[in-house]
């Protein structure tokens, strides 16, 4: 598989990689709220690379650090996935197979690296993890697209 590097596609997918992130925490908060998700992934890796800088932060502005971390982390995959080849990108399971690799890619890479506890018999919380990166994989497929994009 050859990847592209065509400039505008990259920013195309990179901004829709941030606006996947966005979507994607919009509906984490849900599920966090209805106490299917403990903890986040973004707060348990922010935890684990910069100890307590969640703890000397007020309150308040903790969430805006989170968001932040997460969307930069939608657009380093928005990007990755504007590389992938365009007969690759434009068919329709490859987003949403792709949010599901990033939820992967954490459970068997980044946090065993960090030594992060994951939950991973906890069916509810693996559903609502996985429903939220079917959505970011949905949105920075960008489809459904109109014809001619």
């Amino acid at each position: 598989m050859r990847l592209e590097f065509n400039r505008g596609t990259m920013v195309r997918a990179g901004i829709r990689g941030v606006v996947a992130a966005m979507a994607m925490s919009g509906l984490r908060q849900a599920t966090t709220s209805l106490n299917l998700v403990e903890s986040s992934p973004p707060k348990s890796v922010l935890e684990k690379l910069a100890p307590g800088l969640l703890n000397r932060m007020h309150r308040s502005h903790q969430p805006a650090l989170l968001a932040a971390a997460h969307w930069g982390y939608g657009l380093s995959a928005g990007v990755a996935f504007g590389m992938l080849p365009v007969h690759l990108r434009r068919r329709l399971w490859v987003g949403p197979l792709y949010g599901v690799a990033l939820l992967v890619s954490y459970h068997i890479g980044i946090a065993p690296a960090l030594r992060i506890e994951q939950r991973l018999t906890d069916v509810h919380e693996q559903l609502a993890l996985t429903a939220d990166h079917l959505l970011y994989g949905i949105v920075v497929a960008g489809f459904p697209r109109p014809r001619g994009c």
